[in-house]
């Protein structure tokens, strides 16, 4: 026995060599039968069955810290991401609207220009840098001046008929009138009719007024207006407006009638400015001379001289 009251497994007494001998043929044993009937590997299976849920238990509070870890990158990750698509998108919507702008004002354009070719007159294109349409004030300003050869009482018009004209030149910008400012009087023909009158400016950018209109005219709501070419300042046949109402005055005598503009004064982004037609230089050039065709000509000499 040792000292301290436990016996040791082997000894150096017979007892412990026997004992020795006695679990070393119990190991044999458990190897041949383990190595024959392969029972060992169930209990090992059956025995990891208990011990794996102690395995988990341990590694559970890893695998939580590492989940959080994967949850809070892939979070930030998507925040982002998602902050560089809305980004993206709002890039792409304002080129988008831009594009639309500028296909906008590439028709304005391409329809200018088709004026001008079918106007056969000299014209000069101009922007529109600002707008005052104050009730009693209907004006536009424009990027050309003195400079680039405005002058006061140039025609502008847009696309679809007369704006205005320039009532102040500064050395590269110039302010317009439009026909809509209550100072403004345009004289027009009623195209169907022929009848000539003024249109006024109401201080309403999409009205203007004809107040004298005698009533055996006939004038009905839908007549186009156009210029008159009275006055020298309008060149005759460019559109005014459209007549959308006509009434008699209090008094009875007169018909009142009410239009609107043809061009889009509120919507304009670029005008043509007309310049005057050069008057001609010297006197006109000679008639050609008008007589007898040329083979006919001997033959009515011929018969002057006979007897």
């Amino acid at each position: 026995m040792a000292r301290n009251g436990t016996a040791p497994l082997f000894s150096d007494t017979a007892a412990g060599t026997l004992r020795l001998i006695g679990y070393l043929a119990l190991a044999v044993v458990l190897m041949v039968v383990d190595q024959r009937g392969g029972w060992l590997a169930r209990l090992r299976y059956a025995g990891a069955l208990v011990v794996e849920p102690v395995y988990r238990l341990a590694a559970l509070p890893a695998a939580l810290v590492q989940d959080a870890r994967l949850a809070f990158v892939e979070r930030r990750d998507l925040t982002e991401e998602n902050r560089r698509l809305r980004e993206a998108l709002l890039l792409a919507q304002a080129r988008l609207n831009r594009l639309g702008a500028v296909a906008d004002q590439n028709q304005r354009l391409r329809e200018l220009l088709d004026v001008r070719h079918s106007l056969g007159m000299n014209v000069q294109l101009a922007r529109l840098l600002d707008i005052d349409v104050d009730p009693y004030r209907h004006r536009i300003v424009l990027d050309a001046g003195a400079r680039e050869g405005v002058k006061a009482g140039q025609v502008v018009i847009d696309a679809h008929g007369v704006m205005g004209q320039v009532v102040e030149v500064l050395p590269h910008t110039a302010v317009a009138m439009l026909i809509t400012d209550p100072n403004h009087a345009i004289p027009v023909t009623v195209e169907r009719t022929g009848l000539r009158t003024v249109a006024y400016g109401t201080g309403a950018i999409d009205r203007l007024k004809l107040p004298t209109i005698p009533l055996s005219a006939h004038v009905r709501v839908g007549d186009k207006l156009v210029t008159s070419g009275l006055g020298g300042r309008f060149p005759a046949g460019f559109p005014v407006g459209e007549i959308v109402q006509v009434a008699p005055d209090q008094a009875g005598m007169f018909a009142v009638a009410v239009a609107r503009p043809a061009a889009a004064l509120d919507r304009s982004g670029e005008v043509l400015l007309l310049h005057d037609l050069a008057e001609p230089a010297g006197p006109p050039e000679p008639v050609p001379p008008v007589g007898p065709p040329a083979q006919l000509a001997p033959n009515t000499a011929t018969a002057g001289t006979s007897p």
